[in-house]
């Protein structure tokens, strides 16, 4: 098709195949590709999309394989982008038409990073549904309405060197380098469900002073409305956490904030609006954090008024032994941790599976998710448990990670996807999520179908 041939390459942080992808570094990809006679040049794009090297080079004969052809099969819609940014330099585009192999394929087939467990989940899982059947199961949340209660928590994190030991006082001393805010709470959540829904709201407080307001609306996806209450004498709440740059750990937290409850008056503008809106939506998510936003009343307004309650409930540092599920008397979904389950029956010794069934009767819960860790997740629904193994391959930051699970999960549960389909979805999701710092990004409908497809090919 021409005389040089320059090929590009995807880097690592942009392959988006799923958990443990790519296989190989970009590096070994690179120097494979440059060992091949016909090709002049090999480039490691370094931009999102093919568009600004397009532009930087200027190619006569832009060619992409026969499965890109049909643009309408392209999830991120970025052939036809490209094609206008060859257009605009002067050049065409051209598809080959050889015999393509599925490099993921590929790889499960003969060089499968995935343990037993997470083969035979998968197996189960291709035994029973095509990746276009779970695509159209994806499809179907587009139609929700989501309302979202919890508290807003913006998340700073303050990336430092290790000095070392302070010369006068038993102390660690740190050098600041540079430091990054993320939407966390009930923000993360609404992120992470803005890709697949038709509508979401959220409903929570934020602060009387420092209330972080032009940051949230820059933040929040555009996709997302809000209701907020101001809370008195209350910041709007901020987690600070101290990271050693070089190990990427945290070395300390500190928090500004007020978790007294609401006052009366306060409670009431929150009951207000959620008396307006909870008729005009399918699904409520509340992410109930302990800081003091959802009172008695309220959680009684919610079990009886919500079309479908999905319910998590998280211990941390301000709330252990104060804060458990055991506020809520029904959900049709709860979504709690291992530790927060046996925090809650103060037990350590009987099975997840015993302890679910007692949540089980207790809360009258249709379907009750009990994340695990690297263990991955148990779910237990008409009188049977599922349990799906975690698909995190690379893991920076655990932070979050139950909370893209309860927003992916309880979205397919309230549409009626199947079980196995839901909570699968639902790790895929968590899996993406502590691949990343904090809450930097959330999870995309595009990456979580390129998950799927690498995974089950």
């Amino acid at each position: 098709m021409g005389d040089i041939l320059v090929v590009t390459i995807t880097p690592d942080r942009f392959v988006n195949k799923g958990p443990s992808r790519p296989t190989f570094t970009s590096a070994l990809r690179a120097e494979a590709i440059s060992a091949l006679e016909m090709v002049d040049f090999v480039l490691v794009n370094s931009y999102p999309t093919a568009i600004e090297v397009i532009d930087i080079i200027k190619p006569d004969i832009y060619v992409k394989g026969p499965d890109y052809k049909n643009s309408d099969d392209d999830l991120t819609g970025n052939i036809i982008l490209e094609e206008d940014a060859v257009k605009a330099n002067g050049g065409k585009i051209a598809f080959t038409s050889d015999d393509t192999f599925s490099s993921s394929s590929l790889i499960n087939e003969h060089f499968s990073p995935l343990k037993d467990e997470q083969k035979i989940f998968i197996e189960k899982l291709k035994s029973k549904y095509s990746i276009d059947k779970i695509k159209s199961y994806l499809d179907k949340l587009s139609s929700l309405k989501v309302l979202l209660v919890g508290e807003v928590i913006i998340d700073e994190y303050i990336f430092c060197d290790t000095i070392g030991k302070s010369g006068k006082e038993p102390i660690l001393v740190t050098q600041r380098l540079f430091s990054e805010k993320y939407a966390g709470g009930i923000l993360a959540v609404a992120n992470h469900i803005s890709d697949f829904c038709e509508q979401g709201k959220i409903v929570s407080y934020i602060g009387d002073r420092d209330d972080h307001d032009e940051f949230i609306n820059s933040a929040l996806d555009p996709a997302i409305q809000t209701s907020f209450i101001s809370k008195k004498n209350s910041p709007t709440i901020l987690k600070t956490r101290f990271i050693d740059n070089y190990s990427k750990t945290k070395t300390l937290g500190v928090y500004d904030i007020n978790d007294e409850l609401l006052s009366n008056g306060e409670e009431s503008k929150i009951l207000d609006i959620l008396d307006t809106e909870i008729s005009n939506y399918d699904a409520v998510i509340v992410t109930d954090y302990g800081h003091g936003l959802i009172t008695p009343d309220i959680v009684k307004f919610l079990e009886k008024y919500a079309k479908f309650l999905a319910v998590n409930t998280q211990i941390n540092a301000s709330n252990i032994g104060y804060h458990t599920i055991s506020k809520y008397s029904y959900a049709d979904c709860i979504c709690i941790h291992e530790g927060e389950l046996r925090h809650d029956y103060r037990n350590r010794t009987d099975s997840v599976e015993v302890l679910t069934q007692k949540l089980h009767e207790k809360l009258k819960s249709d379907i009750t998710i009990i994340t695990r860790g690297n263990t991955g997740s148990l779910v237990h629904r008409d009188d049977e448990f599922i349990n799906c193994p975690a698909y995190a391959g690379k893991i920076v930051d655990r932070v979050g990670a139950g909370d893209s699970l309860l927003a992916i999960s309880s979205l397919c549960f309230a549409s009626g996807i199947p079980t196995d389909i839901s909570i699968f979805l639902g790790n895929l999701a968590a899996a993406e999520k502590i691949a990343t710092i904090g809450n930097k990004n959330k999870v995309t409908k595009v990456n979580l179908i390129r998950s799927l497809e690498a995974l089950l090919k």
